[in-house]
């Protein structure tokens, strides 16, 4: 960012103690919605719809495909449209669409096109809400608390995943996996009412006028590109996302049709992502601080491969234990790199170019999700969930490797 308009924004921001808890009690409640329906719409496609596993993995493709197909320009329509009012705008179009899933189930319509559908809808409005609260965020506390309060959403975030698979697979056993979207569909509405109340950013960088939108994004991808250090840290962060594309598409088939878990459990051992996502978010000031930013994803990455391995030889019983702690390990080197990756971006990148900076990072490594869910559902279609799992560790091991081969190793911290 530049200093200057920083500078001058900071003493505005700072009257409003509370703009910040309401924009975490927002994405707060969004979140408890989120892990409920991570749960949920899968299970709507294999218990209701009785889908393959090639089928199940087009619902996660679907919901991540949007970064592929608007990724590039959301950055420029989040910087030329009112922030507030867009990211109220998505909140409430995610509720409508998520609404048609439970009336469509009652009125005995509900279709595998239709799931495939609501999750690319929901995508593509998640899309543009995440890049601008991306941005939102840096214009309501000030750039030395950007690292506590990243940390602090990723940690809600954590602890919604945590709690909330397992309120999804209650729910999915008492209602029905239909209905329990409608948890989501609050969520959002709550999100919507808050995000209303904050105020507006003071200035809105907007782009310059008459530039067309391919230039815009030319200028944000040249700077992600050439970056000595956001250019490997996306790249890694690229392989892991696709290993979470793969971990998000099997997970369902594995515990329900591999191991032969019940709906409950099913719940219960999936928020053990949850719990290494707050872990990470937990110890990442810790070891940005203790061992430096760089060093901190480097440690994360490659014990969060390590353990990955030990998700596909997880079996019934005690050998649970095993998927909940290959889960947990990965989810929080995932974390780490996450939180010390997204404050260096928030930090180093000038505010007219932040969005587009952010679009294009979430294009590029958030568009592997579904390429690793689709994959997934190849591989498992011809040898099986436990084998697609494999996946997760070789991407997580390829993160590692390129944060090691690239100029990051040389550092203590991003700088």
């Amino acid at each position: 960012m530049t200093d200057t308009p920083v500078e001058e924004e900071r003493p505005a921001r700072r009257r409003d103690a509370g703009a910040f808890w309401r924009y975490w009690t927002g994405a707060t409640a969004s979140g408890v919605g989120d892990a409920v329906t991570t749960v949920a719409l899968p299970l709507v496609a294999v218990e209701v719809l009785k889908a393959s596993s090639f089928e199940v993995s087009l619902i996660t493709a679907a919901n991540y495909a949007a970064w592929i197909l608007i990724g590039l320009p959301a950055g420029v329509l989040v910087q030329r449209l009112p922030l507030r009012g867009t990211q109220v705008a998505m909140d409430l179009l995610r509720a409508a669409v998520l609404l048609s899933v439970p009336l469509a189930a009652a009125l005995g319509e509900l279709h595998l096109a239709h799931l495939v559908l609501v999750a690319l809808v929901v995508g593509l409005a998640t899309v543009v809400f995440d890049i601008g609260n991306s941005t939102f965020l840096t214009s309501i506390v000030s750039k030395e608390e950007l690292t506590a309060r990243n940390s602090l959403t990723s940690a809600s975030s954590a602890a919604t995943q945590l709690g909330g698979p397992s309120l999804g697979g209650v729910l999915v056993q008492v209602v029905g996996a239909a209905t329990s979207l409608l948890v989501d569909v609050a969520s959002y509405l709550v999100s919507a009412f808050l995000l209303q109340s904050l105020p507006r950013p003071d200035r809105e960088a907007r782009p310059p006028a008459g530039v067309s939108m391919g230039r815009l994004i030319r200028d944000g991808w040249r700077f992600v590109a050439h970056h000595p250090v956001i250019g490997p840290c996306v790249a890694a962060a690229t392989l892991v996302n696709f290993g979470c594309g793969a971990l998000m598409a099997m997970t369902p088939l594995f515990l329900v049709r591999t191991l032969d878990l019940p709906v409950g459990v099913v719940g219960l051992l999936m928020a053990a992502e949850g719990a290494g996502s707050l872990l990470g978010a937990a110890v990442t000031p810790l070891l940005a601080r203790k061992l430096g930013g760089a060093r901190a994803v480097l440690a994360a990455s490659s014990a969060g491969a390590l353990l990955a391995a030990l998700i596909p030889l997880a079996s019934g019983g005690w050998g649970m234990l095993l998927f909940v702690v290959g889960a947990t390990g990965f989810s929080t080197g995932v974390v780490v790199l996450s939180i010390v990756t997204r404050t260096h971006r928030q930090t180093v990148t000038p505010a007219e170019l932040l969005p587009r900076v952010m679009a294009t990072v979430r294009f590029v490594s958030w568009g592997a999700v579904p390429v690793g869910a689709l994959t997934a559902g190849l591989l498992a279609t011809a040898a099986g969930p436990r084998e697609a799992l494999w996946l997760v560790s070789a991407a997580g091991a390829g993160a590692a490797v390129t944060l090691a081969a690239s100029s990051v190793r040389r550092l203590r911290d991003l700088v």
